[in-house]
């Protein structure tokens, strides 16, 4: 049975991704992001595409209304002087639209580590408003706790290319979880479409294995012809800054070193590794298909 699904941020690496998931199963979406220019493709599939700040309580409604499920998330805002304020804002203005709407099926992307409140850097506020939507009435609410997304591996490419290392404040040897954001599509997508859910509910989904970062970088050095490759931990500081030259504000950068130099404490361990909970495209698997042909475009 073909549903009405309210996406948001269908631009964003898992959003658009479970865009194309259900469009091409044919279901009606309602897809809204901050500009339509990116959105032709879905346009073109016959979505309808809703180019609007997704902090208008107003514009949120009425996606919502007469949907049958939404997927919702916190947008990243690399320019956000109080990055917390900023997630708030975004988190209060989908729970009024949610209760405004009546819409009954919503999945939330949250993370692994979205059991702590504090400690764990941008992460604390998916938490909080995981406690915020838990709070709704009559409500079935899914949270989607992925581990450390191997895509953020792309964002080192530049460095890569123009240094000849990979790196971040991250420990180079502790394993954690990582997974590939078509996995969490996948999965996101099927929840939306069979509405499997009752309550509220929490999903890990940990990727086929757990992985260093020196293990990951290993593996991308031998994929494109530099196995000697070397994974460097940035001290914090010097992370900071570079960031902030990067043009994020100071507020983000310290939350994102927050989030990485916590990895090596456990929040991204804190689920036992199940067949369930694991997702399964690989590290070596994401590279070559993903990885690699950005690396060499």
């Amino acid at each position: 049975m073909k549903k009405t699904i309210t996406v948001l941020g269908a631009t964003g690496k898992v959003g658009g991704k479970i865009s194309e998931i259900l469009l091409k199963e044919g279901h009606h979406l309602k897809l809204i992001a901050q500009t339509s220019d990116k959105m032709k493709k879905f346009e073109d599939l016959g979505a309808e595409i809703i180019p609007a700040d997704i902090t208008n309580v107003d514009v949120l409604t009425k996606a919502f209304e007469n949907a049958d499920s939404a997927y919702v998330f916190t947008p990243p805002n690399f320019t956000a002087t109080n990055y917390r304020a900023f997630q708030r804002k975004v988190g209060d203005a989908v729970i009024e639209a949610v209760k405004k709407s009546g819409i009954k099926y919503i999945v939330n992307l949250s993370s692994c580590g979205g059991h702590m409140h504090e400690g764990n850097g941008l992460i604390a506020g998916l938490s909080e408003q995981e406690v915020k939507l838990n709070q709704l009435k009559d409500v079935n609410v899914l949270h989607l706790r992925p581990a450390y997304f191997m895509d953020n591996f792309l964002l080192n490419i530049r460095l890569i290319k123009g240094m000849g290392i990979n790196g971040s404040t991250a420990d180079s040897n502790h394993k954690i979880p990582m997974v590939a954001t078509k996995d969490i599509a996948a999965i996101a997508a099927n929840h939306l479409s069979k509405q499997d859910f009752s309550g509220k509910s929490v999903q890990p989904i940990l990727g086929d294995r757990n992985y260093s970062f020196k293990e990951v970088t290993n593996i991308i050095g031998n994929s494109i012809g530099k196995p000697d490759l070397q994974y460097v931990q940035f001290p914090t500081d010097q992370a900071k800054q570079a960031m902030i030259s990067q043009g994020l504000s100071a507020d983000i950068a310290n939350d994102i070193i927050g989030m990485e130099t916590s990895l090596n404490n456990g929040i991204m361990n804190y689920e036992q590794r199940t067949t369930k909970n694991s997702s399964p495209t690989s590290a070596e698997v994401f590279i070559k298909e993903t990885f690699l042909p950005l690396y060499n475009s």
